[in-house]
């Protein structure tokens, strides 16, 4: 039977890593084979869980095994002729040896690498659960998001480079003083671009693959979570539930009274704003969330009565069509029916109004240009149409 795989994403310093072990431990203890898998350089989880975490699954107690992976490690085994061509080819050139190593990972490839882990343990059949703590961007699961871009190369550039390359490599040295690719590095490529095609399957399977933020209620670790969520739902991964970590309780006294204000004030922008996505909350803790018993009073304020390894909202709450010049934006809106609807878009951000409640929704690049024309109601969403300048 296939897992059920659960990824957590956020800002850096919101409590990430908490909650996927706490997430994890509250799932292993109903009996299921449960993996916590870290992709996050910051190698937290051993401290979160307050044990030593292998490059391996290790046993973490509870039910819970753990793993941090080595991006160093994952480089190697994904990428290593394709690291030592780009290499000699620099250091041909005068780059130093260190810049030149350096040079030839591209951004954003070691977690992307990391994040290949996860398909491996998704096939093993070892586990029936696994968490995943990832590096703290969203950019990662971009580059995930083409795979019909992956697949044309894979079938009309790669699928003829050996016969192209055997060819040119005794005119590009002659001509060009430059050493072309070899077999090995191409291997490379290839296996890289169907490991990518299949991640990108993976993590578009809803009925067992869900993305989570976690946020806290400051205001630019709200807007960060907002684009974020604007681009899991644009490339069709299925967020089922945010995560909102350090809330102040209400007995804070005067000292942190304004902040409590100002968070009760974020708190409304986010249920609006990601409905009808659940919002679970977790509070402001006397101690850090350091060790299984604070890891577990964390999972029971994050999930209460909840199963955690349900999938908590089982629908995309925006949908995005692009035709030449004109747009469409599907937006779940299940707290109106009816009303009137007053549309304001301002750089990417699109404020909507309909019978006195407001949402703002960040806009993906591609429609900066555009201008909204048009807004229906029905079935519970609102479709808003775009036009091009």
């Amino acid at each position: 039977m296939a897992p059920r795989i659960i990824l957590y994403t956020g800002k850096g310093g919101v409590g990430k890593t908490s909650v996927a072990a706490a997430t994890a431990r509250r799932v292993a203890a109903s009996g299921s084979r449960t993996l916590v898998l870290s992709t996050d350089p910051a190698h937290s989880l051993a401290e979160s869980l307050q044990m030593p975490v292998g490059a391996e699954p290790t046993d973490a107690g509870g039910g819970v095994w753990a793993q941090q992976v080595q991006a160093q490690d994952e480089l190697e085994r994904n990428w290593s002729a394709a690291q030592e061509w780009l290499g000699g080819v620099l250091a041909e050139r005068g780059v130093e040896r260190i810049a030149a190593e350096e040079l030839t990972v591209p951004p954003g490839a070691d977690e992307l690498f990391s994040l290949l882990q996860l398909k491996r343990h998704a096939e093993s059949g070892d586990w029936d659960a696994i968490v995943v703590d990832c590096a703290p961007t969203g950019e990662t699961l971009r580059l995930l998001s083409f795979p019909d871009a992956a697949r044309w190369w894979l079938d009309r550039v790669l699928g003829r480079e050996s016969a192209l390359l055997t060819a040119a490599r005794p005119l590009a040295r002659a001509f060009f003083d430059l050493s072309l690719p070899d077999e090995r590095v191409m291997d490379d490529v290839q296996r890289l671009v169907r490991n990518l095609i299949a991640m990108h399957e993976l993590l578009r399977d809803a009925s067992r693959v869900t993305l989570r933020l976690v946020m806290t209620p400051d205001r630019m670790v709200v807007a960060e979570a907002m684009r974020t969520f604007t681009y899991l739902n644009l490339y069709g991964y299925l967020c089922d539930a945010v995560v909102v970590n350090r809330v102040f309780p209400r007995d804070v006294g005067a000292y942190f009274g304004a902040w409590r204000e100002v968070q009760a004030a974020q708190l409304a922008e986010v249920e609006a704003s990601f409905a009808p996505v659940p919002v679970l909350r977790a509070p402001y803790f006397d101690q850090e969330v350091l060790g299984a018993e604070m890891l577990d009073r964390l999972a029971g304020a994050v999930f209460a009565d909840r199963d955690p390894a349900a999938v908590l909202h089982d629908r995309l709450a925006q949908e995005l069509a692009l035709d030449g010049s004109r747009a469409e934006l599907r937006l779940d809106l299940p707290f109106v029916s009816k009303g009137d609807v007053a549309l304001r878009k301002i750089g990417l951000e699109l404020v909507v109004r309909v019978d006195g409640h407001k949402r703002t929704i960040v806009l993906p690049g591609a429609l900066a240009g555009f201008r909204p024309t048009s807004a229906k109601l029905a079935g519970g969403s609102l479709v808003v149409g775009f036009e091009d300048g």
